[in-house]
């Protein structure tokens, strides 16, 4: 059995989850932004009987390499400055638009993904395309030039959102008066679902980052949660519980579960001692080391079980001055 879950891409390429993992924010929007939030909706138009010559004119004082032709309220045609070059070659600057324009006019539609624009840019290599409505009406026109400035817009717009999500949540201790203030996390883990493990550890680990936390601190905590979230999946009978509390001057990590228990202890704790099953192994689970890593990483680890009582495994990390929560300086750094 292969540790790879396996996804069926748009085009039946199998994406594994590493591919998924590597896929950025910019390939993302491709799918997730509309071609109508990108596209240039004042679109000059041109009818089918001027001449070439004042096309070129608008061509000129606009800034633009092409114009859609309009009649009747539709789109019959492109003339592009290559339609233009053929009539100069002829020395027919003064005929109709419609004798040298495009007629076969590929076009996209509005509500299609950016990634529809440029796939077909890639099929016909075009310069434009023009946008219609499900009417087929035009109602816009879009480069390439276009997807990228959507595509800075949104990706600016994600950081000022994240910056701002950081700045709050690294002032919430500091807005908060109380003799003991605690952020509380709890996620419910289920068993054998190994297609969303270490997805809480990753949730953790965005909030500690958010909260100031520095990168080391987060990975520190993100090793011992990924561990213990996935010993839940792997050894627990019906899931259990994964709580992080977080304080000014330590974090506090808990997991809880009423699965089989386990009967040795001191085995638990051996480097490369574990009960898991041939099947999870072959998926590249259960070595045997997820509690000795977790040890590793915390001050203080508790770990209370006993067969048909369950398991509770406590861990503590103490937070040294340079490691308490802040506004982080450097806001790359958290990314």
């Amino acid at each position: 059995m292969s540790n790879l879950h396996e996804l069926y891409g748009r085009r039946g390429r199998i994406i594994t989850d590493q591919d998924a993992q590597e896929i950025s924010r910019v390939e993302e929007l491709a799918y997730d932004l509309k071609i109508c939030q990108v596209m240039t909706s004042q679109v000059k138009s041109v009818p089918p009987n001027i001449s070439i010559s004042n096309v070129l004119e608008i061509l000129r004082l606009g800034r633009i390499s092409g114009v859609p032709v309009i009649a009747d309220g539709a789109l019959r045609g492109i003339l592009s400055i290559e339609d233009i070059v053929r009539a100069m070659e002829k020395n027919e600057l003064g005929a109709p638009v419609s004798a040298y324009m495009s007629r076969e006019v590929v076009s996209v539609n509005g509500y299609d993904p950016v990634v529809k624009a440029l796939e077909t840019f890639s099929e016909y290599r075009l310069g434009r395309l023009p946008v219609v409505d499900e009417h087929h009406q035009l109602v816009g026109i879009i480069t390439k030039g276009d997807i990228t400035r959507g595509i800075l817009t949104a990706l600016q717009k994600d950081y000022k959102e994240e910056e701002l999500r950081r700045y709050r949540a690294s002032h919430l201790f500091d807005d908060i008066t109380s003799d003991r203030t605690s952020l509380i996390l709890r996620y419910n883990i289920r068993a054998r679902d190994y297609l969303n493990g270490g997805q809480a550890s990753s949730y953790i680990k965005r909030a500690l980052l958010r909260l100031g936390a520095s990168p080391q601190l987060a990975r520190q905590c993100g090793i011992a949660i990924y561990e213990s979230e996935m010993n839940l999946i792997i050894h627990s009978d019906h899931g259990g519980t994964l709580r992080v509390q977080i304080e000014p001057h330590r974090i506090l990590m808990q997991t809880t579960d009423d699965g089989p228990g386990i009967a040795d202890l001191t085995k638990a704790l051996t480097p490369g001692w574990s009960t898991a099953t041939q099947d999870v192994r072959d998926m590249g689970f259960g070595a045997g080391m997820g509690l000795v890593n977790i040890r590793r990483c915390v001050d203080k680890m508790e770990l209370d079980s006993a067969p048909g009582k369950g398991t509770r495994l406590l861990m503590e990390i103490l937070l040294r001055p340079e490691d308490r929560f802040k506004e982080p300086a450097d806001p790359e750094a958290t990314l």
